[in-house]
Protein backbone atom coordinates (compact mmCIF):
# COMPACT_ATOMS: atom_id res chain seq x y z
CA UNK A 1 0.00 0.00 0.00
CA UNK A 2 2.53 2.33 1.32
CA UNK A 3 5.42 1.41 -0.82
CA UNK A 4 3.64 3.56 -3.91
CA UNK A 5 3.58 6.99 -1.94
CA UNK A 6 6.44 9.32 -1.65
CA UNK A 7 7.46 11.42 1.61
CA UNK A 8 8.00 14.91 1.32
CA UNK A 9 10.28 16.36 4.24
CA UNK A 10 12.17 19.29 5.23
CA UNK A 11 15.29 18.89 6.85
CA UNK A 12 18.24 21.00 8.76
CA UNK A 13 21.03 22.24 6.37
CA UNK A 14 22.59 24.07 8.25
CA UNK A 15 22.44 25.76 11.52
CA UNK A 16 20.78 29.70 11.22
CA UNK A 17 22.84 32.19 12.71
CA UNK A 18 20.27 35.00 13.22
CA UNK A 19 16.59 34.44 11.85
CA UNK A 20 16.29 31.15 9.69
CA UNK A 21 15.62 31.29 6.10
CA UNK A 22 15.11 29.20 3.04
CA UNK A 23 18.73 28.42 2.84
CA UNK A 24 18.82 26.46 6.36
CA UNK A 25 16.41 24.04 4.82
CA UNK A 26 16.94 20.87 2.47
CA UNK A 27 13.71 19.54 0.90
CA UNK A 28 14.28 15.49 0.27
CA UNK A 29 11.90 12.95 -1.07
CA UNK A 30 12.04 9.24 -0.34
CA UNK A 31 9.58 6.30 -0.57
CA UNK A 32 7.40 4.91 2.81
CA UNK A 33 8.02 2.13 4.29
CA UNK A 34 5.84 -1.00 5.51
CA UNK A 35 5.50 -0.58 9.50
CA UNK A 36 7.24 -3.73 10.96
CA UNK A 37 6.01 -6.08 13.53
CA UNK A 38 4.35 -3.42 16.03
CA UNK A 39 5.28 -0.24 14.11
CA UNK A 40 2.01 2.12 12.47
CA UNK A 41 2.88 4.35 9.60
CA UNK A 42 1.21 7.86 10.48
CA UNK A 43 0.18 10.55 7.58
CA UNK A 44 0.47 13.88 8.94
CA UNK A 45 -2.52 16.48 8.78
CA UNK A 46 -1.26 19.52 10.59
CA UNK A 47 2.19 20.47 12.11
CA UNK A 48 2.14 22.73 15.49
CA UNK A 49 5.01 26.21 14.83
CA UNK A 50 6.25 26.53 18.17
CA UNK A 51 8.82 29.71 19.15
CA UNK A 52 10.92 26.86 20.82
CA UNK A 53 12.10 25.68 17.39
CA UNK A 54 14.04 28.26 16.86
CA UNK A 55 16.26 26.74 20.17
CA UNK A 56 16.17 23.61 18.78
CA UNK A 57 17.99 24.54 15.42
CA UNK A 58 21.05 25.37 17.87
CA UNK A 59 24.15 23.62 18.78
CA UNK A 60 24.72 23.30 22.48
CA UNK A 61 23.30 22.29 25.79
CA UNK A 62 19.41 22.71 26.46
CA UNK A 63 16.45 21.10 27.65
CA UNK A 64 16.12 18.72 24.45
CA UNK A 65 18.86 17.66 22.15
CA UNK A 66 19.51 19.93 19.26
CA UNK A 67 18.30 18.75 15.46
CA UNK A 68 20.79 17.27 14.05
CA UNK A 69 22.15 18.45 10.32
CA UNK A 70 20.29 16.68 7.94
CA UNK A 71 17.58 15.45 10.41
CA UNK A 72 14.51 16.31 9.58
CA UNK A 73 13.31 19.04 11.41
CA UNK A 74 11.21 18.10 14.80
CA UNK A 75 8.01 19.47 14.65
CA UNK A 76 4.74 18.03 17.21
CA UNK A 77 1.94 17.88 15.11
CA UNK A 78 -1.84 15.63 14.46
CA UNK A 79 -1.51 13.14 12.17
CA UNK A 80 -3.76 9.69 10.93
CA UNK A 81 -2.49 6.12 11.39
CA UNK A 82 -3.16 4.83 7.70
CA UNK A 83 -1.48 1.15 8.18
CA UNK A 84 -0.98 -0.49 11.66
CA UNK A 85 0.96 -3.76 12.82
CA UNK A 86 0.18 -2.92 16.63
CA UNK A 87 -3.17 -3.66 18.36
CA UNK A 88 -3.09 -0.16 20.06
CA UNK A 89 -3.77 1.44 17.04
CA UNK A 90 -6.14 0.93 14.29
CA UNK A 91 -6.18 2.64 10.91
CA UNK A 92 -7.98 5.42 11.17
CA UNK A 93 -7.04 6.63 14.79
CA UNK A 94 -6.01 10.31 14.90
CA UNK A 95 -2.93 10.37 16.38
CA UNK A 96 -0.62 13.02 18.52
CA UNK A 97 2.74 13.28 18.30
CA UNK A 98 6.06 14.60 17.65
CA UNK A 99 5.30 13.97 13.51
CA UNK A 100 8.64 16.16 12.27
CA UNK A 101 7.95 18.28 9.23
CA UNK A 102 7.19 15.79 6.74
CA UNK A 103 4.14 14.43 4.71
CA UNK A 104 4.21 10.58 6.57
CA UNK A 105 6.28 9.46 9.72
CA UNK A 106 7.00 4.85 9.94
CA UNK A 107 7.21 4.35 13.98
CA UNK A 108 8.52 1.22 14.67
CA UNK A 109 7.46 -0.49 17.69
CA UNK A 110 9.67 1.07 20.56
CA UNK A 111 8.24 4.54 19.45
CA UNK A 112 4.95 3.94 19.49
CA UNK A 113 4.51 5.06 23.09
CA UNK A 114 5.18 8.51 21.66
CA UNK A 115 1.99 8.59 20.17
CA UNK A 116 -1.22 9.70 21.81
CA UNK A 117 -4.43 8.73 20.65
CA UNK A 118 -6.50 11.86 20.18
CA UNK A 119 -10.83 12.42 20.59
CA UNK A 120 -11.77 14.61 17.91
CA UNK A 121 -15.06 15.32 19.92
CA UNK A 122 -12.88 17.28 22.29
CA UNK A 123 -11.52 19.61 19.95
CA UNK A 124 -10.77 20.18 16.32
CA UNK A 125 -7.19 19.35 15.06
CA UNK A 126 -5.93 22.83 14.75
CA UNK A 127 -7.36 23.16 18.99
CA UNK A 128 -5.77 20.05 19.72
CA UNK A 129 -2.39 21.94 18.33
CA UNK A 130 -3.41 24.71 20.24
CA UNK A 131 -5.59 24.80 23.73
CA UNK A 132 -5.54 20.95 23.85
CA UNK A 133 -1.65 20.87 22.69
CA UNK A 134 2.06 21.38 24.18
CA UNK A 135 0.92 25.70 24.10
CA UNK A 136 -2.04 24.89 26.32
CA UNK A 137 -0.58 22.16 28.47
CA UNK A 138 2.32 24.99 28.60
CA UNK A 139 -0.02 27.51 29.49
CA UNK A 140 -1.53 25.48 32.03
CA UNK A 141 0.66 23.75 33.88
CA UNK A 142 3.20 27.29 33.94
CA UNK A 143 -0.03 29.30 35.62
CA UNK A 144 -1.24 26.59 37.95
CA UNK A 145 1.62 24.98 38.77
CA UNK A 146 4.57 27.38 38.81
CA UNK A 147 2.12 30.89 38.81
CA UNK A 148 0.01 29.35 41.47
CA UNK A 149 -2.92 32.39 41.13
CA UNK A 150 -5.06 33.34 43.74
CA UNK A 151 -8.37 34.46 42.84
CA UNK A 152 -8.39 38.34 42.82
CA UNK A 153 -4.52 38.78 41.62
CA UNK A 154 -3.36 40.86 38.89
CA UNK A 155 -1.95 38.41 36.18
CA UNK A 156 0.25 39.60 33.19
CA UNK A 157 1.04 38.18 29.92
CA UNK A 158 3.39 39.10 27.21
CA UNK A 159 2.54 37.57 23.78
CA UNK A 160 -1.03 37.26 24.67
CA UNK A 161 -2.46 36.98 21.11
CA UNK A 162 -0.36 33.59 20.68
CA UNK A 163 -0.67 30.27 21.40
CA UNK A 164 0.19 30.15 25.11
CA UNK A 165 -0.71 33.58 26.12
CA UNK A 166 -4.12 33.33 25.06
CA UNK A 167 -4.85 30.06 27.03
CA UNK A 168 -2.90 31.72 30.43
CA UNK A 169 -5.33 34.71 29.86
CA UNK A 170 -8.67 33.11 29.72
CA UNK A 171 -7.70 30.81 32.01
CA UNK A 172 -6.53 33.26 34.90
CA UNK A 173 -10.08 34.53 34.18
CA UNK A 174 -11.86 31.29 34.79
CA UNK A 175 -9.69 31.31 38.06
CA UNK A 176 -11.40 34.70 39.07
CA UNK A 177 -7.49 36.69 38.55
CA UNK A 178 -7.92 40.39 36.80
CA UNK A 179 -5.47 39.28 33.44
CA UNK A 180 -3.84 41.99 31.44
CA UNK A 181 -2.32 41.00 27.86
CA UNK A 182 0.71 42.36 26.03
CA UNK A 183 0.51 42.21 22.13
CA UNK A 184 1.77 43.89 19.07
CA UNK A 185 -0.63 45.92 17.14
CA UNK A 186 -4.30 47.20 17.67
CA UNK A 187 -5.96 44.87 15.88
CA UNK A 188 -4.13 41.71 18.63
CA UNK A 189 -5.11 43.66 21.24
CA UNK A 190 -8.71 44.50 20.22
CA UNK A 191 -9.07 40.77 19.96
CA UNK A 192 -7.54 40.08 23.35
CA UNK A 193 -9.80 42.26 25.09
CA UNK A 194 -12.97 42.30 23.47
CA UNK A 195 -13.02 38.10 21.85
CA UNK A 196 -10.49 36.71 24.92
CA UNK A 197 -12.18 38.90 27.80
CA UNK A 198 -8.64 39.77 29.01
CA UNK A 199 -9.37 43.25 31.70
CA UNK A 200 -6.62 45.21 29.22
CA UNK A 201 -4.43 44.94 26.69
CA UNK A 202 -1.01 46.89 26.09
CA UNK A 203 0.20 47.25 22.47
CA UNK A 204 4.38 47.28 23.03
CA UNK A 205 4.23 48.71 19.29
CA UNK A 206 2.64 51.83 20.56
CA UNK A 207 5.60 53.46 21.61
CA UNK A 208 9.33 53.26 23.64
CA UNK A 209 7.28 53.84 27.20
CA UNK A 210 4.15 52.05 26.41
CA UNK A 211 4.83 48.88 28.41
CA UNK A 212 6.10 50.89 31.19
CA UNK A 213 2.87 53.42 30.75
CA UNK A 214 0.19 50.53 30.37
CA UNK A 215 1.43 48.67 33.01
CA UNK A 216 1.26 51.42 35.81
CA UNK A 217 -2.16 51.94 34.15
CA UNK A 218 -3.25 48.92 34.77
CA UNK A 219 -1.61 47.36 37.43
CA UNK A 220 -1.88 50.14 40.20
CA UNK A 221 -1.19 47.24 43.07
CA UNK A 222 1.66 45.62 41.23
CA UNK A 223 1.94 42.89 39.57
CA UNK A 224 0.65 39.24 41.50
CA UNK A 225 1.95 36.95 38.41
CA UNK A 226 4.07 38.09 35.03
CA UNK A 227 3.78 34.79 32.83
CA UNK A 228 7.13 35.64 30.49
CA UNK A 229 6.90 34.62 26.70
CA UNK A 230 9.24 37.38 25.41
CA UNK A 231 12.46 38.28 27.67
CA UNK A 232 14.15 41.61 26.68
CA UNK A 233 12.64 45.18 27.72
CA UNK A 234 9.32 44.01 28.15
CA UNK A 235 10.40 41.40 31.30
CA UNK A 236 12.57 44.23 32.64
CA UNK A 237 9.27 46.64 32.53
CA UNK A 238 7.30 43.82 34.51
CA UNK A 239 9.87 43.20 36.96
CA UNK A 240 9.38 46.97 38.23
CA UNK A 241 6.21 46.50 38.44
CA UNK A 242 5.94 43.79 41.27
CA UNK A 243 3.49 43.37 44.08
CA UNK A 244 4.94 41.48 47.33
CA UNK A 245 5.53 37.89 46.80
CA UNK A 246 4.92 38.04 43.20
CA UNK A 247 5.58 35.04 41.15
CA UNK A 248 6.95 34.91 37.14
CA UNK A 249 7.13 32.09 35.31
CA UNK A 250 9.70 31.90 32.88
CA UNK A 251 8.55 30.15 29.53
CA UNK A 252 10.20 31.61 26.58
CA UNK A 253 12.27 34.55 25.26
CA UNK A 254 10.95 35.31 21.90
CA UNK A 255 12.13 38.64 21.44
CA UNK A 256 16.11 36.97 22.23
CA UNK A 257 15.70 33.70 20.10
CA UNK A 258 17.31 35.29 16.58
CA UNK A 259 19.99 37.33 18.77
CA UNK A 260 23.53 37.24 17.29
CA UNK A 261 24.89 38.90 20.49
CA UNK A 262 24.76 37.48 23.96
CA UNK A 263 21.30 37.29 25.45
CA UNK A 264 19.50 40.38 27.18
CA UNK A 265 19.68 39.18 31.03
CA UNK A 266 16.84 41.21 33.31
CA UNK A 267 18.30 44.57 34.26
CA UNK A 268 15.49 44.95 37.32
CA UNK A 269 16.41 41.59 39.15
CA UNK A 270 16.72 43.22 42.69
CA UNK A 271 12.92 44.01 42.34
CA UNK A 272 12.96 40.32 43.63
CA UNK A 273 14.34 40.93 46.67
CA UNK A 274 12.35 43.99 47.29
CA UNK A 275 9.08 42.24 46.67
CA UNK A 276 10.47 38.98 47.96
CA UNK A 277 9.11 37.37 44.59
CA UNK A 278 10.60 34.71 42.75
CA UNK A 279 11.06 33.75 39.32
CA UNK A 280 10.87 30.27 37.97
CA UNK A 281 11.34 28.57 34.55
CA UNK A 282 9.10 25.98 33.53
CA UNK A 283 9.45 23.07 30.29
CA UNK A 284 6.28 21.82 29.34
CA UNK A 285 7.56 17.79 28.99
CA UNK A 286 8.08 17.81 32.72
CA UNK A 287 4.36 17.57 33.19
CA UNK A 288 3.63 14.79 29.99
CA UNK A 289 2.47 12.66 32.79
CA UNK A 290 -0.37 14.95 33.90
CA UNK A 291 -1.00 16.13 30.35
CA UNK A 292 -5.11 14.05 30.21
CA UNK A 293 -6.03 15.85 33.20
CA UNK A 294 -5.22 19.15 31.64
CA UNK A 295 -6.66 18.19 28.39
CA UNK A 296 -10.08 17.06 30.43
CA UNK A 297 -10.42 20.55 32.03
CA UNK A 298 -9.28 22.82 29.09
CA UNK A 299 -11.70 20.85 26.91
CA UNK A 300 -14.75 21.40 29.03
CA UNK A 301 -13.95 25.34 28.71
CA UNK A 302 -13.86 24.74 24.82
CA UNK A 303 -17.13 23.26 25.12
CA UNK A 304 -18.83 25.62 27.43
CA UNK A 305 -17.80 28.91 25.38
CA UNK A 306 -15.90 29.68 28.78
CA UNK A 307 -12.54 29.43 26.41
CA UNK A 308 -12.17 30.20 22.74
CA UNK A 309 -9.03 29.72 20.31
CA UNK A 310 -8.06 30.94 17.70
CA UNK A 311 -4.99 29.57 15.01
CA UNK A 312 -3.23 30.74 11.94
CA UNK A 313 -3.16 28.20 9.32
CA UNK A 314 -0.75 28.35 6.65
CA UNK A 315 -1.14 25.07 3.71
CA UNK A 316 2.17 23.22 2.42
CA UNK A 317 4.89 21.47 3.77
CA UNK A 318 7.01 23.60 0.96
CA UNK A 319 5.27 26.81 2.90
CA UNK A 320 7.52 25.84 5.96
CA UNK A 321 10.69 28.13 5.82
CA UNK A 322 8.70 31.60 5.94
CA UNK A 323 5.51 30.44 7.67
CA UNK A 324 8.02 29.83 10.72
CA UNK A 325 9.45 32.97 10.12
CA UNK A 326 6.38 34.58 10.57
CA UNK A 327 6.40 33.64 14.76
CA UNK A 328 9.17 36.01 14.81
CA UNK A 329 7.98 38.95 12.79
CA UNK A 330 4.79 38.89 14.65
CA UNK A 331 2.81 38.15 11.41
CA UNK A 332 1.19 35.13 12.76
CA UNK A 333 -2.18 36.01 14.80
CA UNK A 334 -3.38 33.31 16.69
CA UNK A 335 -1.71 29.70 17.27
CA UNK A 336 0.20 28.97 13.94
CA UNK A 337 -0.39 25.49 12.36
CA UNK A 338 1.05 24.16 9.27
CA UNK A 339 -1.48 22.13 7.67
CA UNK A 340 0.45 19.34 5.74
CA UNK A 341 -2.33 17.51 4.55
CA UNK A 342 -6.80 18.00 4.17
CA UNK A 343 -8.30 15.90 6.85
Amino acid sequence: MSSNLSNHQVRLAKRPEGLATRDNWQFTTEPVGEPAEGGVLVKTLSLSLDPAMRGWMNEGKSYIAPVEIGAVMRAGGVGRVVASRNPGFAVGDTVYGTLGVQEYLLVAQEQVKGLAKIDLRAGSITQWLNVLGMPGMTGYFGLMDVGQPKAGETVVVSGAAGAVGQTVGQLAKIKGCRAIGIAGGQAKCDWVVKELGFDACIDYKAGPSAVRDGLKTHCPKGIDIYFDNVGGEILDAALARLARGARIVICGAISQYNNTTPVQGPKNYLSLLVHRARMQGMVVFDYADRYPVAIAELSGYLKDGRMKSREDVVEGIDTFPEALTRLFTGENFGKLVLQVAKD
